[in-house]
């Protein structure tokens, strides 16, 4: 399976899930003809794709997609959107996309019902996906993959607050709906990592992140292969963890 990343950030969210026959699109953040290379210009491969909230980093380009493909989300970001196009999904329970089998978790996030996603396929086993979230208040069993938000430090950010570079403002919104390094570590301490094959960090912030750092710690706390996400990135996926 091949994770492309569209783009990851602020100014846009796209991600593609391909196994050469069939793909799964993650948020509708980025123009639809970068999505639409990404599926070989072949929408009929598109199982759907799967949006988190209505953000426009996320969903900017939502009428866009639903004009290829399915789009599923909550009942209350398709009624933030107003959106009547978009395909309603129920918190918890599981639907089937093709070969991917979804279950929406619900995320924390100043947004109307976020979701997360915990997405299963025969050729990459479990993977989590789960962004604008500043926790995940459920446990994940058998994981093989996560793409999961770092988006900032609280001492990085504390540091760019003193130095004028942040608004002090913006320091409530992003504790109350991202997820820190240190928030993430604790999520990751929490779940059973032994399957996992590889950590993909997604939505990183632009000023108070640091990439390699953070790569960094990831590795040092859970001894797993760790990327952060970048523009055009692409990753093989592989159910089996290499350790």
């Amino acid at each position: 399976m091949l994770l492309t990343v569209l783009n990851s950030g602020s100014m846009g969210n796209g991600y593609v899930l391909s196994s050469g026959t069939e793909a799964l699109v993650l948020e509708c953040g980025v123009p639809r003809q970068d999505c639409l290379a990404a599926l070989g210009w072949r929408t009929s491969h598109a199982a759907g794709c799967l949006l988190t909230h209505e953000h426009g980093d996320h969903a900017k380009y939502v009428r866009d997609y639903a004009q290829l493909m399915p789009v599923y989300t909550s009942r209350g970001t398709a009624e933030a959107l107003g959106q009547e196009r978009l395909h309603i999904l129920e918190p918890l329970r599981t639907v089937h996309l093709g070969g991917f089998s979804v279950r929406p978790i619900p995320a924390q996030h100043d947004a109307a019902e976020p979701f997360a996603y915990l997405i299963d396929h025969h050729d990459i086993g479990r993977l989590l996906f789960a962004t604008d979230t500043y926790y995940l208040r459920y446990r994940i069993p058998c994981l093989n993959h996560l793409m999961v938000e770092c988006n900032y430090s609280l001492p990085i950010l504390n540091a760019n607050i003193e130095a004028g570079l942040v608004p002090a403002a913006l320091k409530e919104r992003t504790l109350n709906s991202h997820m820190s390094l240190e928030h993430l570590c604790e999520m990751l301490a929490a779940n059973d990592l032994t399957h996992v094959a590889q950590i993909v960090l997604i939505h990183l912030s632009a000023r108070n992140a640091d990439k390699s750092a953070f790569c960094r710690e990831i590795i040092a706390a859970t001894g797993k292969p760790t990327i952060a996400a970048t523009k055009g990135l692409q990753i093989e996926l592989s159910p089996i963890a290499p350790f």
